[in-house]
């Protein structure tokens, strides 16, 4: 009984809700928030309250945002990923958050592309500025999605510091990589045709100059052998 008492004891001192350290919920202007800003987070919380509209989860160190990632949160509004370590999205990470979710921002992380399935069923406003953008064919953003977006590389160097809208208003990016991959099938093909065009010339020096020989020999032999060892290497030759 007396240990009875004791863990009944424990567990009115311990706090309801105890979430991940660093995380608290509020309220404001209405709508239940739930901060975990500077809270050194390497992954999403998984006791985040389910009927949170806002969730802050800015300036940790999450580097990865995995499949159903925020499957339990229906009534987000707001979600507010920057300042992270994010490099990979999965294409499902935001599943569960088409109907109500207005406000994305994953500005300041570490994305270098996207896949475009990630946002293709949200209808909510994504901030995608400050990262270090690869500006390549397989970018394949909504104008919505792509503004503030710089071109930290690319493919072709004078696109390297632009706004990704100005260089897709002026520049094919598919096409320009299909216009390379056929410039290096056509180089390789070439050699490919100039190896066997060697290989053939060498083949037939090689037999004219083993027919040379071979005539030079029978001419230093008696006349009648030769005769008959001439006509026997012509129509070989032949």
């Amino acid at each position: 009984l007396l240990l009875l008492l004791l863990l009944l004891l424990a567990s009115c001192l311990h706090p309801a809700n105890a979430f991940t350290k660093g995380c608290y919920p509020s309220e404001e202007e209405g709508l239940k928030t739930f901060r975990c800003s500077n809270a050194r987070l390497t992954e999403i919380p998984r006791d985040i309250p389910n009927d949170t509209n806002k969730l802050y989860l800015d300036s940790n160190r999450i580097p990865f945002l995995p499949r159903d990632a925020f499957w339990d949160l229906p009534l987000l509004l707001e979600l507010d990923l920057s300042h992270n370590a994010i490099a990979s999205v999965d294409s499902g990470a935001f599943r569960g958050l088409a109907e109500h979710l207005h406000s994305l921002d994953l500005s300041s992380n570490r994305l270098v592309s996207v896949s475009k399935d990630a946002f293709s069923h949200l209808k909510a406003k994504v901030n995608l500025s400050n990262n270090p953008w690869l500006c390549d064919c397989t970018v394949e953003l909504s104008a919505g999605s792509s503004g503030g977006i710089v071109c930290d590389s690319s493919a072709q160097e004078e696109h390297v510091g632009k706004a990704f809208l100005q260089v897709i208003a002026d520049t094919d990016f598919c096409n320009v990589y299909k216009k390379t991959t056929d410039i290096a099938m056509l180089v390789t093909m070439f050699g490919w045709f100039a190896m066997v065009i060697s290989y053939l010339v060498y083949y037939v020096r090689q037999n004219q100059e083993d027919a040379r020989r071979h005539l030079e020999y029978l001419k230093s032999l008696p006349s009648k052998q030769r005769r008959s060892e001439e006509s026997s290497t012509i129509s070989t030759v032949v």
